[in-house]
């Protein structure tokens, strides 16, 4: 038989402990932090010509590194599960929107049926920060049905400030820089651009703003490009359509929340662009700007060491992308 003396021992004890803990002094130290506390970056990939399949993945880790975020990438998806560009109607995993704190958007020309381009839309209307490249002037395509052609221009030009017009031509595709790239001197202590120096692009250049189009809203450009061999030269049509153009440039876009969204737009995004330092630190800094942390932008610049590999394909249509591939 258990001695009941023993046992009011112990009890008494327990008790002791019990009410020394209910009583100990609060401690300074912070919990640590939850992931769920670091803000949500969702990235959104879907063209089939400028590899955002492989550029975004790159861009996600390091801004995991560089702003202490979590990401997700969602992609464009076949039937079987793999990373199709090609298939435009099918891009997987969108409803992370709804909880992302920034939306950085890389498609060209989807035609995503309702469900998943409602995840889009809502996003754009809510107020938070977007981040958008290259296609995205056009990341919509929708041929047949008419009450979704308002996304094809118009969504676009009011979001990220201008929809597709043209570009000078893209000549080398790949085997050669196609645009020279400079700081707009009067813009030179942005933010943005801490840290990022001219450089030579492998994109050719869209034209954006000049002519008969100019860049809609408050849009402020931050760097322009100059083609370094354009067909509107080759034709005399560059009193419609110059041979400079900005390349980057801040907007905000105020839907229906009533609240201004920070926009940052960047037309460069070729996949050896990315091979650039520069490219990869304005990539880092619009983000950092867009969510409101431009004074923890380094007066350098955010590092733009890549984690991991980064070994593009070359841009192109058809099956240039790598096959194979799921996602991350």
């Amino acid at each position: 038989m258990r001695n009941p003396f023993h046992l009011f021992h112990f009890l008494l004890a327990a008790l002791g402990l019990l009410l020394a803990a209910c009583t100990a002094e609060p401690t300074d130290a912070a919990p640590a932090a939850s992931p769920n506390d670091q803000p949500y970056v969702v990235l959104v990939t879907g063209d089939e010509e400028y590899r955002s399949e492989e550029s975004m993945p790159m861009l996600a880790r390091m801004l995991e590194r560089e702003l202490g975020v979590r990401t997700k990438v969602c992609y464009a998806l076949d039937s079987a599960g793999y990373v199709n560009p090609n298939v435009n109607d099918n891009i997987v995993g969108l409803a992370a929107l709804d909880s992302a704190d920034l939306m950085v958007l890389f498609t060209r020309w989807r035609a995503l049926p309702d469900d998943q381009a409602k995840h889009i839309l809502d996003f754009a209307e809510s107020g938070k920060p977007m981040v958008g490249f290259r296609t995205s002037t056009h990341a919509f395509l929708y041929k047949d049905d008419s009450l979704r052609q308002h996304l094809n221009n118009e969504w676009p030009t009011k979001v990220f400030g201008q929809q597709w017009i043209t570009h000078h031509g893209h000549f080398e595709d790949g085997n050669a820089p196609l645009t020279a790239v400079s700081l707009i001197e009067e813009k030179g202590d942005h933010p943005i651009l801490r840290g990022v120096e001219p450089m030579d692009a492998y994109s050719w250049l869209y034209h954006v703003d000049g002519g008969e189009w100019e860049l809609y809203g408050d849009s402020d450009p931050l760097l322009t490009g100059r083609s370094l061999r354009s067909n509107h030269e080759e034709a005399g049509r560059l009193d419609e359509f110059p041979i400079t153009n900005p390349v980057a440039w801040t907007k905000t876009y105020t839907g229906e929340s009533g609240k201004a969204a920070r926009v940052f737009f960047t037309t460069l995004g070729h996949p050896y662009d990315f091979k650039s330092p520069s490219m990869r630190r304005l990539a880092l800094n619009g983000a950092a700007w867009a969510m409101g942390r431009e004074e923890n932008i380094p007066e350098g610049g955010h590092d733009p060491t890549i984690v991991g590999t980064y070994d593009p394909n070359n841009s192109g249509f058809g099956e240039k992308f790598k096959k194979g591939l799921r996602p991350e």
